[in-house]
């Protein structure tokens, strides 16, 4: 069964090039390239390149590109459509005896064409409408030969698996997110009525990193590449009636990962304002400044940037009295790293130096890169809002989907890799399931810990009571 490579070496610099100083134009039916670089292209030429034929196969960055831009311009079971025809045409303009033959040529290289799309796109097959045309296309290739019949099924079987697996992520989280939510308000009460804090529960900073670093690795696997462009889609201005993906937009597993972002930056904010002793609100603190620095040299820097966001929350910054028993030195270097200053210019540093790492990784530990998540829909958005997707002819502007696919490929790279720690089931569950403070709640402890100190705070705290 044909298996689509590792995506890092995907857009090297060698099937990637920008060097746009040569005055030299091709067009060719439809598709503008300039030095062998496909620049932009009518949609219907831009398909047509998708589908292979006897003496050509699309190359595999194209496919990639393709697939990923196409539906900001139509629905994946739209594409599909269009593919199945186009492959039914070339059937049917071939003499009636070298039917045989043409399918022993051709069928190969369509099985490999729909392996790469459910391979990486799997999430396209959720539509009904997508899997038809996958049965009908493969039901004509396995036709005619037993071998490409068994490794159709495999196909099927490998796609119906990876469904299965996200189908049952998705209950997992609905449960974890009923069971954490409902209790959010019930805290408004003295908070002190908790028995169990992190530290109990976890007393080593680095294995609460290392547990972090799961839950992280586990909710990136199950981002869908596609769903970067989906969060964006908005009516193509071609397209007189309709926006691409009125009906869904499909990002939960994208929203997921953001809220998980968000409650862990609000656990932390919980554990540090709950303790009554102020030497108890500084050792926690101290406890989670340690675990995001470890954090740092895993190469998490989604928790490293939740953990601080959650210590600069103002019910946790205003505790003078607490942080004055800190010793901050630490926690000054990491929020230098995470300085939002110059676009992010020290995190982006230390970005490129855990990508680096990556590349020449000879285990799990080293290739662990956990981008700070909202950046990076932030860089993928500005990056779409930036450029237009048509050229002012109609056509794709295909130089912008190079980009666009190359930052995604990226992430492909990096939500692959298996965690290499240990999982501790009691510290996961704690993590993802133990009630947090709502903002009004987090005031209220705050307040209870070091008392109100001007008007404004005073006024809040009697609203709050």
């Amino acid at each position: 069964m044909p298996q689509t490579p590792p995506f890092a070496a995907m857009f090297d610099s060698s099937s990637y090039n920008r060097n746009l100083y040569q005055p030299k134009e091709d067009s060719c039916e439809g598709l503008y390239y300039h030095d062998n670089n496909l620049l932009s292209g009518s949609l219907e030429a831009l398909i047509q390149h998708l589908v292979p034929n006897v003496d050509y196969y699309p190359d595999r960055t194209y496919i990639f590109t393709f697939l990923l831009s196409s539906r900001l311009f139509m629905h994946p079971y739209e594409l599909m459509a269009k593919v199945c025809h186009l492959c039914v045409e070339q059937q049917r303009l071939i003499e009636p005896g070298l039917d045989k033959n043409w399918i022993r040529k051709i069928a190969p290289k369509i099985l490999q064409l729909l392996t790469e799309w459910t391979e990486t796109f799997p999430y396209d097959f959720r539509d009904e409408r997508m899997m038809r045309n996958l049965k009908e296309l493969a039901q004509r290739i396995s036709s005619g030969d037993e071998m490409y019949r068994k490794n159709v099924q495999q196909l099927l079987q490998n796609l119906i698996r990876k469904l299965a697996t996200v189908s049952q992520y998705e209950e997992v989280l609905t449960k974890i997110n009923a069971t954490s939510t409902d209790r959010l308000m019930v805290l408004k009460t003295k908070p002190q009525s908790i028995q169990k804090d992190i530290i109990t529960v976890c007393n080593d900073p680095c294995v609460l990193a290392q547990q972090l670093t799961h839950i992280e690795l586990e909710r990136l696997n199950y981002i869908g590449p596609e769903e970067f462009v989906q969060a964006f889609v908005q009516k193509d201005p071609l397209d007189n009636d309709k926006s691409c993906y009125s009906d869904q937009k499909k990002t939960r597993n994208l929203e997921a990962y953001v809220e998980w972002f968000n409650r862990l930056s609000y656990l932390v904010a919980t554990e540090i304002c709950m303790p009554v002793k102020k030497k108890h609100r500084a050792r926690v603190i101290e406890y989670f400044i340690d675990v995001a620095r470890e954090c740092f040299n895993i190469g998490n820097f989604n928790s490293l940037m939740a953990i601080i966001s959650g210590m600069n929350m103002s019910p946790v910054s205003r505790l003078k009295k607490t942080w004055a028993k800190v010793k901050t030195a630490k926690f000054y270097i990491l929020e230098h790293q995470m300085d939002p200053s110059s676009n992010f210019y020290n995190y982006r540093t230390a970005l490129r130096g855990a990508t680096q790492r990556s590349l020449t990784a000879h285990s799990n530990r080293e290739k662990i890169v956990i981008p700070f998540f909202s950046l990076l829909i932030k860089d993928i958005y500005f990056l779409n809002e930036g450029c237009a997707s048509r050229l002012p002819n109609g056509h794709v502007n295909f130089e912008k989907f190079w980009e666009l696919a190359k930052q995604v490929s990226e992430f492909m790279t990096w939500k692959q890799v298996e965690c290499p720690f240990e999982r501790n089931r009691k510290i996961l569950q704690y993590l993802l399931t133990v009630p947090v403070f709502s903002d009004d709640a987090l005031y209220l402890a705050s307040y209870e810990s070091e008392s109100p100190e001007n008007h404004i705070e005073k006024d809040r705290w009697k609203t709050l009571r």
